[in-house]
């Protein structure tokens, strides 16, 4: 997948902004559920918000990194406790596919 434009990443930030976090990364590692759960949440809505609870031993910047390593996401925004990953769906027929901003040419 291709590098975010600064235009697409405030995109989708904007999209974002009104999202529940629906992945929690707790004091628990992130393991194959969490991976799991993130993957699929990719897959059926390609952008997700994600919650590092307090007792994590992650920081939310840290948990970003490695969860969007394992599902082959973007990060799009990291605030707080909170950060958005994005990956476009695979699925053909998925019917309300976000459709990102054309990259400019320099």
């Amino acid at each position: 997948m291709a590098e975010l434009t600064s235009k697409q990443r405030a995109q989708l930030r904007a999209l974002g902004n009104s999202l529940e976090p629906i992945v929690h990364i707790g004091k628990e590692d992130i393991g194959d559920n969490l991976i799991r759960q993130a993957d699929e949440a990719l897959e059926a809505r390609e952008l997700i918000k994600c919650r590092v609870l307090e007792n994590s031993e992650y920081t939310a910047r840290e948990a970003a990194e490695l969860l969007s390593q394992k599902v082959r996401a973007e990060i799009v925004q990291v605030i707080g406790t909170k950060f958005i990953l994005y990956r476009p769906s695979h699925k053909k027929d998925k019917k309300d596919k976000i459709v990102l901003v054309k990259a400019s040419r320099k």
